[in-house]
């Protein structure tokens, strides 16, 4: 390890309390439900009722999702009579959200690439791809 480089990144790393601060953020975004209220969240305000609706949670399932999310400063909600509409807390919770899922969809559209360039297989294959494959013969021997 080149003592240079561990210099002149030690300067611009995270304190402590930013990281975990930042980890837990992620920690999170971490779950589908949340993520998919996020979605629909970054959209437009909605009431709690609405956003049940179209999720398929109840609303005690969604309000308890909510409770996290505000709590970590990552939605926002105001009252108007009966109904408690929520929205993305502000920009950056939007662009974070937006960015997670270009990147997302960015890996699903390009094939995996191993070490020699040819497609590699995913992640489950890989594991086991060996066995397997030597499985697939000797029953093919058999049949």
């Amino acid at each position: 390890m080149s003592s240079h480089s561990y210099v002149a990144a030690a300067g611009r790393l995270l304190d402590d309390e930013s990281a975990a601060a930042l980890a837990e953020t992620f920690k999170v975004l971490g779950d589908a439900t949340r993520v998919r209220i996020l979605d629909a969240l970054a959209r437009a305000e909605v009431a709690v009722c609405d956003l049940a609706n179209a999720i398929g949670l109840t609303q005690s399932a969604v309000s308890h999702q909510l409770r996290l999310l505000r709590s970590m400063r990552l939605v926002r909600s105001r009252r108007d009579g009966r109904h408690i509409y929520y929205t993305v807390d502000d920009d950056h919770i939007a662009k974070l959200f937006k960015q997670g899922l270009e990147h997302v969809q960015e890996r699903a559209a390009r094939p995996l690439v191993g070490r020699r360039g040819a497609p590699d297989r995913p992640p489950a294959q890989r594991r086991h791809g060996a066995r397997q494959g030597a499985g697939d013969a000797a029953r093919a021997r058999r049949e």
